[in-house]
């Protein structure tokens, strides 16, 4: 999870399998919501699940979180595509709306 949400919030949308972006979406609704709280102890927990990445989190507290301040949820959103041709599996965008 922490890599496809480390990619999330550097590309802003990313392409996966269907199960893997519906497994992404909650752990990245409750990561935005709590960045926007924007406090010492939240930055410090949100870094803490980001494997220690400080470049990402400061993104995502000081360019996403502020983007959706007054938004209550639904921040990312997931589109279907086509299968893979290689191996038939379900594939997905998901995206920061």
């Amino acid at each position: 999870m922490n890599s496809l949400a480390l990619n999330l919030i550097v590309r802003e949308k990313i392409k996966t399998t269907e199960p893997k972006a519906k497994e992404l979406r909650p752990f990245m609704e409750k990561l935005l919501t709590r960045a926007k709280k924007n406090d010492l102890a939240t930055r410090r927990s949100i870094i803490s699940k980001l494997s220690g990445r400080r470049s990402e989190t400061k993104k995502l507290f000081e360019v996403l979180a502020p983007k959706y301040k007054d938004r209550k949820g639904g921040y990312t959103r997931i589109t279907k595509l086509a299968p893979r041709k290689s191996d038939g599996a379900k594939m997905a965008v998901i995206e920061f709306v």
